[in-house]
């Protein structure tokens, strides 16, 4: 399927290098680790905020509640006693063994030491117990329990209040906090060389695919995400291979195709060089190597068309086009042709116009080509068909022929470069494998699209779809 008016030269797109990762790059171990040391630094900042102030509390309630107890149990010893004299010894032995604590007795309305003040004194004097929290004592923050015992008598035990005890209770748990901390480090070391492992693998397969090794699989595992991406690289590496198989199938086929004429024009030339041709051969010799060297032409033509599908700068020029003179034109260019050959080609058209919008080249490109591969593979004496279908939101051409046709097998990979060729090579005439390539190409560039299927004459089917317009 040449493009006669195609510029045969394919440009060359030089795609920028991805950039190569810095030395400075964190991995994801390095990130897992430093994840790991600020959940571990933020636990333990939030567990200081709030376990110190409870602990400092709950220390400052056992002093309470002890300096309480110790109180009612100084009270109930003084209330049995009741001797002046025994009641001062008793207080000054507390005093010597709990020097944290200071006993006041009062006796008849008065401490016995200063430092009480007034309103305490006063409280036990009119038989009232006194329990206050804070209160200043001989100069000093203290708590305060007092208890009346007779008349005008009492005792009263003060405290100093619990100073710097939030600093006393975070000196006795950094151990614990500095061991979390630790534990936070060692978990995100190793959840981050967990979790980076399989990435690690990922990326040394992607390595070894680029280097050409096609045999690389990954083993699945969980989770789910990382079992997924195993899948995927898997799936690549066979897709890569079986699409290298096919370009080697495929390079291999051409190669046959080019070296066939190739030979013929090179024999030829060594049979005129060498004088075998005498001058009443050499007009068949001319003719021989002319039609070799188009079919070269059309070959390196098709390939240079297929190379040129996906550029940017391929020529496609959209107007509306009528498909009814279209498809008759196309079948007078190759009535003479198939005449030669025994096939008879008609048009199948409907009355009236049919419109689209395409490049009327390309889609006679396509029609051309289709009908080209109909031509060498149609026996004599069964048809070609070129017909129009308008449709109700698009339009179809189709090329049908009564020749031996395809199977399911061959309509799934009709489209492919060299698919047929290689399957029928041999057994029937074939061509170089790109003709129904280049078809879909086009088909796709023209905004529609192609299908393979079995015709009514008994052969193939090939319907170009297009949208359909107005004139």
């Amino acid at each position: 399927m040449p493009d006669r008016r195609a510029d045969l030269t394919v440009p060359i797109r030089v795609l920028a290098a991805p950039p190569r990762p810095t030395a400075s790059t964190t991995t994801l171990t390095t990130r897992a680790v430093l994840a790991g040391v600020i959940v571990a630094l933020i636990t333990l900042v939030v567990t200081a905020l709030v376990a110190v102030p409870l602990a400092a509390r709950a220390a400052e309630q056992a002093a309470r509640d002890g300096l309480v107890s110790q109180t009612d149990v100084v009270a109930q010893v003084l209330r049995s006693r009741r001797a002046p004299a025994a009641d001062a010894r008793l207080i000054e032995q507390l005093r010597k063994l709990d020097g944290d604590v200071t006993a006041y007795l009062i006796t008849s309305g008065a401490a016995d030491r200063p430092g009480l003040p007034a309103r305490v004194v006063q409280q036990i004097a009119d038989g009232k117990q006194v329990s206050e929290r804070l209160a200043v004592v001989g100069g000093r923050l203290s708590m305060v329990e007092g208890r009346p015992l007779d008349t005008g008598d009492g005792v009263v035990l003060a405290r100093p209040a619990a100073t710097g005890i939030s600093r006393q209770v975070l000196r006795n748990l950094w151990l614990p906090l500095l061991a979390g901390l630790g534990a936070g480090v060692l978990a995100g070391v190793l959840l981050g060389r967990r979790l980076a492992r399989p990435i690690r693998n990922a990326a040394t397969a992607a390595a070894r695919l680029s280097s050409g090794d096609r045999t690389v699989r990954l083993a699945a595992e969980p989770p789910q995400e990382v079992e997924r991406l195993a899948h995927s690289i898997n799936e690549l590496a066979e897709a890569l291979a079986t699409s290298e198989g096919r370009q080697r199938e495929f390079l291999l086929s051409i190669s046959h195709e080019l070296r066939t004429p190739l030979t013929t024009i090179k024999g030829y030339a060594e049979a005129l060089s060498d004088g075998v041709v005498g001058p009443d051969g050499a007009q068949e010799v001319g003719q021989t190597v002319l039609a070799e060297a188009e079919r070269l032409d059309r070959l390196v033509a098709d390939l240079l068309a297929l190379a040129r599908l996906d550029a940017a700068d391929f020529a496609v020029q959209l107007t509306d086009v009528e498909l009814v003179s279209l498809a008759t034109s196309a079948e007078r260019a190759f009535a003479p042709r198939a005449a030669q050959a025994g096939v008879p080609v008609r048009a199948e058209v409907p009355t009236g116009e049919v419109w689209t919008h395409t490049d009327p080249l390309r889609l006679r490109q396509i029609v051309d080509g289709l009908v080209e591969n109909a031509l060498r593979v149609v026996p004599p004496g069964r048809p070609i068909v070129v017909a129009v279908r308008p449709l109700p939101d698009r339009t179809a051409i189709e090329v049908r022929d009564g020749g031996p046709g395809l199977t399911d097998d061959d309509l799934a990979v009709a489209f492919e470069r060299g698919a047929l060729h290689q399957r029928y090579q041999g057994v029937r005439q074939t061509g170089s494998g790109l003709g129904l390539a280049l078809a879909a190409g086009l088909a796709r560039r023209l905004g529609g699209t192609i299908e393979a299927g079995h015709a009514a004459e008994g052969g193939a089917r090939f319907t170009v779809y297009l949208p359909r317009t107005s004139a």
